[in-house]
Protein backbone atom coordinates (compact mmCIF):
# COMPACT_ATOMS: atom_id res chain seq x y z
CA UNK A 1 0.00 0.00 0.00
CA UNK A 2 1.58 3.20 -0.94
CA UNK A 3 0.25 6.21 1.84
CA UNK A 4 0.95 10.17 0.26
CA UNK A 5 0.64 13.07 2.37
CA UNK A 6 0.13 16.31 0.16
CA UNK A 7 1.31 19.58 1.54
CA UNK A 8 -0.75 18.58 5.03
CA UNK A 9 -1.09 20.62 7.93
CA UNK A 10 -3.16 20.60 11.51
CA UNK A 11 -4.07 23.43 13.28
CA UNK A 12 -6.03 23.73 16.75
CA UNK A 13 -7.15 27.42 17.19
CA UNK A 14 -4.63 29.30 16.86
CA UNK A 15 -1.94 26.59 18.01
CA UNK A 16 -0.26 24.70 14.99
CA UNK A 17 0.13 21.35 15.85
CA UNK A 18 1.72 20.11 12.49
CA UNK A 19 3.24 22.52 9.84
CA UNK A 20 2.50 22.00 6.45
CA UNK A 21 4.24 18.80 4.85
CA UNK A 22 4.79 16.39 1.85
CA UNK A 23 5.36 12.74 2.62
CA UNK A 24 5.41 9.36 0.52
CA UNK A 25 6.16 6.73 2.64
CA UNK A 26 8.15 3.58 1.31
CA UNK A 27 5.30 1.10 0.48
CA UNK A 28 5.64 -2.70 2.64
CA UNK A 29 8.37 -1.33 4.66
CA UNK A 30 8.38 0.26 8.21
CA UNK A 31 8.90 4.23 8.43
CA UNK A 32 9.76 5.31 12.15
CA UNK A 33 8.37 8.44 13.21
CA UNK A 34 11.33 9.78 15.54
CA UNK A 35 10.95 12.85 17.61
CA UNK A 36 10.87 14.18 20.89
CA UNK A 37 7.70 14.38 22.98
CA UNK A 38 5.08 17.42 21.51
CA UNK A 39 7.28 17.14 17.82
CA UNK A 40 4.33 16.18 16.05
CA UNK A 41 4.76 12.09 15.53
CA UNK A 42 1.03 11.53 17.48
CA UNK A 43 -0.86 14.36 14.81
CA UNK A 44 1.08 12.92 12.12
CA UNK A 45 -0.38 9.28 13.05
CA UNK A 46 -4.04 10.41 13.60
CA UNK A 47 -4.25 12.32 10.59
CA UNK A 48 -3.03 8.87 8.93
CA UNK A 49 -5.31 6.85 10.23
CA UNK A 50 -8.60 9.11 9.76
CA UNK A 51 -8.79 10.02 13.44
CA UNK A 52 -9.03 13.71 12.75
CA UNK A 53 -9.14 15.45 9.81
CA UNK A 54 -6.06 17.84 8.71
CA UNK A 55 -6.61 21.62 8.26
CA UNK A 56 -5.08 21.67 4.96
CA UNK A 57 -3.57 19.06 2.48
CA UNK A 58 -4.18 15.23 1.45
CA UNK A 59 -4.16 11.94 2.08
CA UNK A 60 -3.83 9.89 -0.57
CA UNK A 61 -3.38 5.87 -0.55
CA UNK A 62 -2.40 4.19 -3.95
CA UNK A 63 -3.49 7.21 -5.70
CA UNK A 64 -7.23 7.87 -4.01
CA UNK A 65 -8.09 10.52 -2.00
CA UNK A 66 -9.30 9.41 1.62
CA UNK A 67 -8.11 12.70 2.95
CA UNK A 68 -12.65 13.13 4.03
CA UNK A 69 -12.98 9.36 5.17
CA UNK A 70 -13.53 8.41 8.84
CA UNK A 71 -11.27 6.13 10.41
CA UNK A 72 -14.02 3.27 9.84
CA UNK A 73 -13.92 3.63 6.58
CA UNK A 74 -10.34 2.32 6.54
CA UNK A 75 -8.22 -0.71 6.68
CA UNK A 76 -6.00 0.57 9.03
CA UNK A 77 -4.77 -1.21 12.42
CA UNK A 78 -3.37 0.81 15.58
CA UNK A 79 -1.54 0.03 18.54
CA UNK A 80 -1.14 2.59 21.22
CA UNK A 81 1.23 2.75 24.43
CA UNK A 82 -1.49 1.72 26.66
CA UNK A 83 -2.46 -2.01 26.71
CA UNK A 84 -5.82 -2.00 25.25
CA UNK A 85 -7.83 -5.06 24.93
CA UNK A 86 -11.28 -6.26 25.60
CA UNK A 87 -11.65 -6.88 29.07
CA UNK A 88 -13.84 -9.14 29.63
CA UNK A 89 -12.79 -11.58 27.07
CA UNK A 90 -10.11 -13.84 26.86
CA UNK A 91 -7.18 -13.85 24.95
CA UNK A 92 -7.99 -15.77 22.32
CA UNK A 93 -11.51 -13.92 21.62
CA UNK A 94 -9.30 -10.58 21.83
CA UNK A 95 -6.80 -11.89 18.93
CA UNK A 96 -10.19 -13.54 17.06
CA UNK A 97 -12.26 -10.24 17.19
CA UNK A 98 -10.89 -8.35 14.12
CA UNK A 99 -10.73 -11.96 12.30
CA UNK A 100 -14.72 -12.58 12.98
CA UNK A 101 -15.72 -8.57 12.10
CA UNK A 102 -13.49 -8.82 8.77
CA UNK A 103 -13.82 -12.60 7.37
CA UNK A 104 -10.27 -12.22 6.08
CA UNK A 105 -7.14 -13.97 6.34
CA UNK A 106 -4.12 -12.15 9.10
CA UNK A 107 -1.47 -10.77 7.24
CA UNK A 108 1.47 -12.97 6.72
CA UNK A 109 -0.41 -16.08 7.58
CA UNK A 110 -1.64 -19.03 4.43
CA UNK A 111 -5.19 -18.47 3.57
CA UNK A 112 -7.69 -21.24 4.41
CA UNK A 113 -6.80 -21.52 7.72
CA UNK A 114 -9.89 -21.35 10.03
CA UNK A 115 -10.01 -17.96 12.54
CA UNK A 116 -8.64 -20.79 15.68
CA UNK A 117 -5.93 -21.76 13.78
CA UNK A 118 -5.26 -18.08 12.61
CA UNK A 119 -5.60 -17.02 16.03
CA UNK A 120 -2.82 -20.49 17.01
CA UNK A 121 -0.49 -19.06 14.70
CA UNK A 122 -0.25 -15.76 16.00
CA UNK A 123 -0.27 -16.50 19.77
CA UNK A 124 2.71 -18.58 18.61
CA UNK A 125 4.56 -15.98 16.82
CA UNK A 126 3.96 -13.24 19.66
CA UNK A 127 4.93 -16.46 22.30
CA UNK A 128 1.40 -15.73 24.34
CA UNK A 129 -0.31 -19.05 23.12
CA UNK A 130 -0.15 -20.37 27.08
CA UNK A 131 -2.33 -17.48 27.77
CA UNK A 132 -5.46 -18.18 25.11
CA UNK A 133 -7.33 -19.04 27.56
CA UNK A 134 -6.66 -16.41 30.31
CA UNK A 135 -8.65 -13.20 30.67
CA UNK A 136 -5.73 -9.69 29.93
CA UNK A 137 -6.50 -8.60 33.59
CA UNK A 138 -4.33 -12.09 34.56
CA UNK A 139 -1.04 -11.11 31.90
CA UNK A 140 1.55 -8.51 32.49
CA UNK A 141 2.00 -5.32 31.25
CA UNK A 142 4.45 -7.15 28.45
CA UNK A 143 1.81 -9.64 27.76
CA UNK A 144 -0.72 -7.38 26.99
CA UNK A 145 0.61 -5.38 24.70
CA UNK A 146 2.20 -8.87 22.99
CA UNK A 147 -2.29 -9.34 22.99
CA UNK A 148 -2.84 -6.05 21.39
CA UNK A 149 0.20 -6.33 19.10
CA UNK A 150 -1.39 -9.86 17.92
CA UNK A 151 -5.28 -8.41 17.34
CA UNK A 152 -3.26 -5.61 15.40
CA UNK A 153 -2.41 -8.16 13.12
CA UNK A 154 -5.29 -10.46 12.85
CA UNK A 155 -6.67 -7.22 11.47
CA UNK A 156 -4.07 -7.81 8.09
CA UNK A 157 -4.51 -4.11 7.36
CA UNK A 158 -2.41 -2.85 4.62
CA UNK A 159 -1.59 0.14 6.99
CA UNK A 160 -0.32 -0.67 10.38
CA UNK A 161 0.21 2.37 12.80
CA UNK A 162 2.24 2.09 16.50
CA UNK A 163 2.10 4.81 18.54
CA UNK A 164 5.20 4.31 20.70
CA UNK A 165 3.82 0.89 21.77
CA UNK A 166 6.41 -0.10 24.12
CA UNK A 167 7.29 2.53 25.94
CA UNK A 168 5.34 1.30 29.24
CA UNK A 169 7.63 -2.02 28.96
CA UNK A 170 10.86 -2.29 31.04
CA UNK A 171 13.89 -2.18 29.52
CA UNK A 172 14.58 -6.01 29.01
CA UNK A 173 10.66 -6.65 27.65
CA UNK A 174 11.16 -3.50 25.06
CA UNK A 175 14.51 -5.47 23.79
CA UNK A 176 12.47 -8.54 23.18
CA UNK A 177 9.60 -7.04 21.68
CA UNK A 178 11.85 -4.89 19.64
CA UNK A 179 13.33 -7.84 18.10
CA UNK A 180 10.44 -9.76 17.35
CA UNK A 181 8.41 -6.78 15.79
CA UNK A 182 11.71 -6.80 13.08
CA UNK A 183 10.68 -10.13 12.11
CA UNK A 184 7.28 -9.81 11.71
CA UNK A 185 7.36 -6.73 9.76
CA UNK A 186 9.51 -8.22 7.47
CA UNK A 187 7.38 -10.22 5.28
CA UNK A 188 6.22 -6.57 3.79
CA UNK A 189 2.92 -7.44 3.55
CA UNK A 190 1.99 -4.30 5.07
CA UNK A 191 3.10 -0.67 5.62
CA UNK A 192 4.43 0.17 8.84
CA UNK A 193 4.89 3.46 10.56
CA UNK A 194 6.10 3.34 13.91
CA UNK A 195 6.71 6.19 16.19
CA UNK A 196 9.32 6.13 19.02
CA UNK A 197 11.66 9.28 20.54
CA UNK A 198 14.81 6.79 20.95
CA UNK A 199 17.53 7.37 18.26
CA UNK A 200 18.24 3.23 19.23
CA UNK A 201 15.02 2.08 18.84
CA UNK A 202 14.42 3.91 15.25
CA UNK A 203 18.11 1.94 14.37
CA UNK A 204 17.48 -1.24 15.46
CA UNK A 205 14.31 -1.47 13.21
CA UNK A 206 16.04 0.04 10.49
CA UNK A 207 13.53 0.93 7.56
CA UNK A 208 13.29 4.23 6.60
CA UNK A 209 12.50 7.04 8.89
CA UNK A 210 11.30 10.48 9.38
CA UNK A 211 13.27 12.95 11.73
CA UNK A 212 10.13 15.05 12.89
CA UNK A 213 10.27 18.37 15.36
CA UNK A 214 7.97 20.83 16.81
CA UNK A 215 5.61 19.88 14.66
CA UNK A 216 7.87 19.69 11.23
CA UNK A 217 9.37 17.44 9.09
CA UNK A 218 13.18 18.00 8.99
CA UNK A 219 13.88 14.41 6.80
CA UNK A 220 13.12 11.58 5.82
CA UNK A 221 14.87 8.48 3.87
CA UNK A 222 16.30 5.59 4.67
CA UNK A 223 17.50 4.70 8.32
CA UNK A 224 20.97 4.44 7.79
CA UNK A 225 21.57 7.00 5.43
CA UNK A 226 19.78 9.34 8.01
CA UNK A 227 21.21 9.04 10.84
CA UNK A 228 25.20 9.09 9.11
CA UNK A 229 24.10 12.26 7.01
CA UNK A 230 21.94 13.99 9.13
CA UNK A 231 20.78 16.85 6.58
CA UNK A 232 20.42 19.79 9.76
CA UNK A 233 22.05 20.08 13.16
CA UNK A 234 18.18 19.67 14.04
CA UNK A 235 18.73 16.31 12.66
CA UNK A 236 21.35 15.23 13.53
CA UNK A 237 20.26 16.37 17.43
CA UNK A 238 17.18 14.54 17.38
CA UNK A 239 18.95 11.45 15.29
CA UNK A 240 22.00 11.23 18.27
CA UNK A 241 21.27 9.77 21.73
CA UNK A 242 23.36 11.02 23.80
CA UNK A 243 23.00 13.85 21.85
CA UNK A 244 26.03 15.03 19.37
CA UNK A 245 28.95 17.18 20.48
CA UNK A 246 28.45 20.59 18.90
CA UNK A 247 31.12 22.98 19.18
CA UNK A 248 31.47 26.25 17.65
CA UNK A 249 34.07 26.81 15.30
CA UNK A 250 35.42 29.64 12.55
CA UNK A 251 36.43 27.94 8.98
CA UNK A 252 39.83 29.47 7.59
CA UNK A 253 41.67 27.78 4.59
CA UNK A 254 41.59 24.20 4.45
CA UNK A 255 40.63 24.02 8.44
CA UNK A 256 38.30 25.16 11.67
CA UNK A 257 39.73 27.24 14.37
CA UNK A 258 37.89 26.31 17.67
CA UNK A 259 37.06 28.73 20.56
CA UNK A 260 40.52 27.87 22.57
CA UNK A 261 42.50 28.56 19.34
CA UNK A 262 42.83 24.76 18.31
CA UNK A 263 43.28 24.62 14.92
CA UNK A 264 41.73 21.25 12.76
CA UNK A 265 42.71 20.13 9.07
CA UNK A 266 39.94 19.07 7.40
CA UNK A 267 42.04 18.01 4.27
CA UNK A 268 40.25 19.70 2.11
CA UNK A 269 39.85 24.00 1.35
CA UNK A 270 36.75 25.35 2.03
CA UNK A 271 35.08 27.71 0.03
CA UNK A 272 35.31 31.41 0.37
CA UNK A 273 31.99 31.89 1.93
CA UNK A 274 32.32 29.50 4.36
CA UNK A 275 35.55 31.04 5.73
CA UNK A 276 33.05 32.07 9.19
CA UNK A 277 30.81 30.90 11.45
CA UNK A 278 30.31 27.25 11.23
CA UNK A 279 29.66 24.14 13.98
CA UNK A 280 32.05 20.95 14.50
CA UNK A 281 29.89 17.99 15.74
CA UNK A 282 30.87 14.51 17.16
CA UNK A 283 28.78 11.56 18.41
CA UNK A 284 29.86 10.87 21.99
CA UNK A 285 30.93 7.17 20.56
CA UNK A 286 33.60 8.71 18.40
CA UNK A 287 35.63 10.19 21.36
CA UNK A 288 38.23 7.57 22.85
CA UNK A 289 40.60 7.91 25.79
CA UNK A 290 43.38 6.98 24.22
CA UNK A 291 44.95 8.98 20.97
CA UNK A 292 48.66 8.97 19.29
CA UNK A 293 46.97 8.45 15.68
CA UNK A 294 47.39 10.60 12.44
CA UNK A 295 44.98 12.98 11.49
CA UNK A 296 43.42 13.66 15.54
CA UNK A 297 41.54 15.99 17.76
CA UNK A 298 42.84 16.02 21.44
CA UNK A 299 40.73 17.77 23.33
CA UNK A 300 41.72 18.78 27.30
CA UNK A 301 39.25 19.25 29.94
CA UNK A 302 38.12 18.00 33.25
CA UNK A 303 35.54 15.67 34.51
CA UNK A 304 32.03 17.30 35.50
CA UNK A 305 29.69 13.93 35.79
CA UNK A 306 30.23 9.56 34.96
CA UNK A 307 27.58 7.59 34.63
CA UNK A 308 27.69 3.64 34.09
CA UNK A 309 24.61 2.67 31.82
CA UNK A 310 24.37 -1.07 31.19
CA UNK A 311 28.18 -1.72 29.50
CA UNK A 312 28.73 1.75 28.92
CA UNK A 313 30.40 4.85 30.42
CA UNK A 314 29.11 8.27 29.68
CA UNK A 315 31.76 11.09 31.08
CA UNK A 316 30.58 14.31 30.46
CA UNK A 317 33.76 16.72 30.14
CA UNK A 318 34.39 20.42 30.41
CA UNK A 319 36.79 21.73 27.88
CA UNK A 320 38.10 25.23 26.10
CA UNK A 321 36.34 24.26 23.22
CA UNK A 322 32.84 23.63 24.94
CA UNK A 323 30.72 20.70 26.96
CA UNK A 324 31.08 17.28 25.65
CA UNK A 325 29.84 14.16 26.41
CA UNK A 326 31.82 10.74 25.57
CA UNK A 327 30.60 7.28 25.53
CA UNK A 328 32.92 5.35 26.52
CA UNK A 329 32.63 1.28 26.35
CA UNK A 330 33.22 -0.71 28.98
CA UNK A 331 32.64 0.55 32.59
CA UNK A 332 35.33 3.23 33.78
CA UNK A 333 35.77 5.16 37.48
CA UNK A 334 36.75 9.06 36.90
CA UNK A 335 37.03 11.37 40.26
CA UNK A 336 34.87 14.21 40.11
CA UNK A 337 37.44 17.59 38.61
CA UNK A 338 40.02 15.40 37.42
CA UNK A 339 42.17 16.11 34.16
CA UNK A 340 40.93 14.14 31.49
CA UNK A 341 42.17 14.06 27.22
CA UNK A 342 39.74 12.82 24.80
CA UNK A 343 40.56 12.33 21.00
CA UNK A 344 38.72 12.21 17.85
CA UNK A 345 39.55 10.62 14.21
CA UNK A 346 39.73 14.00 11.87
CA UNK A 347 37.63 11.44 10.05
CA UNK A 348 34.92 11.24 12.08
CA UNK A 349 33.68 15.15 12.42
CA UNK A 350 30.88 16.93 10.99
CA UNK A 351 30.40 20.28 10.03
CA UNK A 352 27.50 22.22 9.73
CA UNK A 353 27.29 26.33 8.01
CA UNK A 354 26.18 28.81 9.97
CA UNK A 355 22.60 27.91 9.18
CA UNK A 356 22.61 24.25 10.38
CA UNK A 357 22.57 22.28 6.96
CA UNK A 358 25.10 19.65 6.62
CA UNK A 359 28.87 20.71 4.96
CA UNK A 360 30.54 17.86 5.41
CA UNK A 361 29.94 14.11 6.75
CA UNK A 362 32.43 11.13 7.57
CA UNK A 363 32.40 9.10 5.22
CA UNK A 364 30.76 5.36 5.74
CA UNK A 365 32.50 2.30 4.98
CA UNK A 366 32.04 0.75 1.69
CA UNK A 367 31.10 4.08 0.20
Amino acid sequence: MQLSLQALSHRVGAAQHLYPLDLTLQAGAVSVLLGATQAGKTTLMRLMAGLDKPSAGRVLVDGQDVTGLPVRQRNVAMVYQQFINYPSMTVRDNIASPLKLHRTSAGGLPRGLSIDQQVDALAQKLHIEMHLDKLPAQLSGGQQQRVALARALAKGAPLMLLDEPLVNLDYKLREELREELSQLFASGDATVVYATTEPAEALQLGGYTAVMDAGELLQYGPTAEVYHRPASLRVARAFSDPPMNLLPALGQGQGLRLNSGLVLALGQALPQALQGPLTLGLRAHALRLEGGGAGELALQGRVELAEISGSDTFVHVHCAEGELVAQLSGVHHFELGAALSLYADIAQAYVFDAHGALLLAPQRRGG
